[in-house]
């Protein structure tokens, strides 16, 4: 069974300075009100920034979650705590299921090893077996166009090269529950058609989605269900569109719809 529980969530990050008080009243001053609801002291008098607050849903298989805010709001960091690289300091997540990420290009990519061996290292890490194994390294090999690069070591790839590779290989294995940023938008136009693609073949097939991006396309074609963030909370959490044009303060435009053409008529 695969499913989510994400229940009062609460995760921080400490803000590391000389004398904790003069931070805040700068802070303060920088911020104004804005400091009430995002910074804090812990219990070892830190100042800490609250990047999530008081988060709580749970998902099902078939569900499509898409995450909107405006940059900081939390998307990323609520992500990675799914991902279980974020530990909570408050509330709980718990993800039953395999889960693949599309998180960072590098995560999970040992830089000193070569394209190929950072595929067969997953497919390892995966469970997979040999063959399996060799399916995804012929998979992703055809799939990132890398040619004599798939043999050396990662950290001589380019940014997106990196991207491609990462992309394919995370695309590579079928996981139970997808976790996706929008950086894999990212490439030439050429690339994207194809990520696009090769996503949505995967997205058809994942029991769960959970997605974050700013493309009001992508959403209302992938997700039926949306939860908007704000400065680490929930601010709404209902159907796509409704939250969409929330978020967005306007109606969304529709695509129109092809004409299609009147039957032919027998000649008189």
């Amino acid at each position: 069974m695969t499913d989510i529980a994400v229940e009062n969530l609460q995760i921080t990050f400490p803000l590391y300075h000389g004398n904790a008080r003069s931070l805040r009243k700068s802070l303060s001053k920088t911020l104004g009100r804005t400091l009430n609801t995002r910074f804090m002291h812990d219990n070892r008098d830190r100042v800490v920034v609250q990047a999530l607050k008081g988060v709580s849903f749970t998902l099902q298989p078939g569900d499509r979650l898409g995450l909107v805010g405006g940059n900081g709001a939390g998307k990323t960091t609520l992500l990675r705590a799914l991902a279980g690289i974020y530990e909570p300091v408050g509330g709980s997540v718990t993800v039953r299921g395999s889960i693949g990420t599309l998180l960072d290009p590098a995560l999970g990519m040992n830089m000193d090893l070569t394209g190929r061996e950072n595929i067969r290292l997953r497919g390892m890490f995966s469970g997979l077996s040999t063959e399996q194994t060799a399916q995804v390294e012929a998979d992703v090999e055809s799939f990132a166009s890398l040619g004599a690069f798939m043999d050396l070591p990662v950290n001589t790839y380019s940014s997106g090269m990196m991207v491609r590779l990462s992309f394919g290989l995370a695309t590579a294995i079928m996981p139970d529950v997808l976790l996706m940023d929008e950086w894999f938008m990212a490439g030439d136009a050429s690339f994207r058609n194809r990520a696009r693609a090769r996503l949505e073949n995967l997205v058809s097939r994942a029991d769960i989605l959970v997605l974050s991006s700013h493309m009001a396309d992508v959403m209302a074609d992938w997700c039926n269900r949306l939860i908007w963030l704000d400065q680490g909370q929930v601010r709404m959490d209902g159907p796509t569109e409704q939250v969409l044009e929330a978020y967005l303060g306007r109606p969304l435009e529709r695509k129109p719809e092809e004409e299609k053409p009147e039957d032919a008529s027998p000649a008189p």
